[in-house]
């Protein structure tokens, strides 16, 4: 009788599940300045797989520990291709070439799926409802704008988003007690405040907090709300690890390497 596979003894061909990923989160779809999808190549074979928001050599040593053969984070090494091999970028390669991991990265494609995606998984964690796209970037809207529950207000979105992902919130109260429209972002989407505002956007959530927005809300009567680069990005990255363990039974582990940002 065929043993069942379990999480323990489940593996799968390293190239089958790059292309697995690369299908879901429409990999090659967009523009984007990270190089996105398998940046190192390692083992063939994948029966773990190491879940970070960044990549980094911390995070690759705590991988190594676990016993993962592929890496996968939302914050690769690779950025605009390859102009030298040097430095850190030479740490980075040469400790994941040395213990055959693999790296694999997903900047805005994990940002802007709408299931298991950065803002699609902080607009569920709020409840939002009516999604609509929001925050355009060189032509993508890479987050949602949506409703949350009537009696929502803003101390209660800071708490859900406090809890939900275990963040100090730093807020901007400049706008309505009662919020009807909230739009998401995650990271470094500050920039995308100015749009916010002429959506009559209730509350504005994004990952990192820049000076110039402080006047500009407080001059258009908008809430903002920052709640860390490295916390909105957990999300997708999480979200993909369960897909991936539901699927081909592998198993997948998030390691937490929180930074203050």
């Amino acid at each position: 009788m065929e043993k069942k596979s379990t999480a323990e003894n489940a593996e799968i061909n390293r190239d089958e599940l790059v292309s697995f990923i690369d299908e879901l989160l429409n990999t090659n779809r967009y523009k984007d300045y990270s190089c996105n999808g398998l940046q190192v190549q390692g083992a063939q074979v994948i029966n773990k797989v190491g879940l970070l928001v960044d990549a980094s050599l911390q995070g690759y040593r705590l991988a190594l520990e676990k016993k993962c053969q592929l890496i996968a984070v939302h914050h690769g090494i690779i950025w605009d291709g390859i102009r030298s091999v040097s430095g850190s970028s030479y740490n980075h390669v040469k400790f994941l070439l040395d213990n055959n991991l693999n790296l694999y990265a997903s900047h805005l494609p994990l940002d802007l799926h709408p299931e298991i995606g950065n803002n699609a998984q902080l607009a569920s964690m709020l409840n939002l409802t009516g999604l609509k796209p929001f925050g355009n970037y060189k032509g993508t809207d890479i987050g949602f704008e949506g409703n949350p529950d009537k009696s929502t207000d803003l101390d209660s979105i800071v708490q859900t988003l406090s809890e939900k992902l275990d963040t100090q919130c730093t807020v901007l109260p400049f706008g309505k007690k009662t919020i009807s429209k909230v739009a998401v972002v995650s990271g470094g989407a500050a920039d995308l405040l100015t749009e916010a505002i002429k959506k009559g956007i209730d509350c504005y959530i994004t990952g990192e907090p820049v000076h110039y927005n402080y006047h500009e809300a407080q001059e258009n009567g908008i809430n903002v709300v920052y709640a860390g680069h490295y916390h909105t990005e957990k999300p997708g990255i999480q979200a993909l690890g369960a897909v991936l363990q539901e699927r081909f039974g592998i198993q997948t582990e998030f390691i937490d390497i929180p930074t203050p940002i």
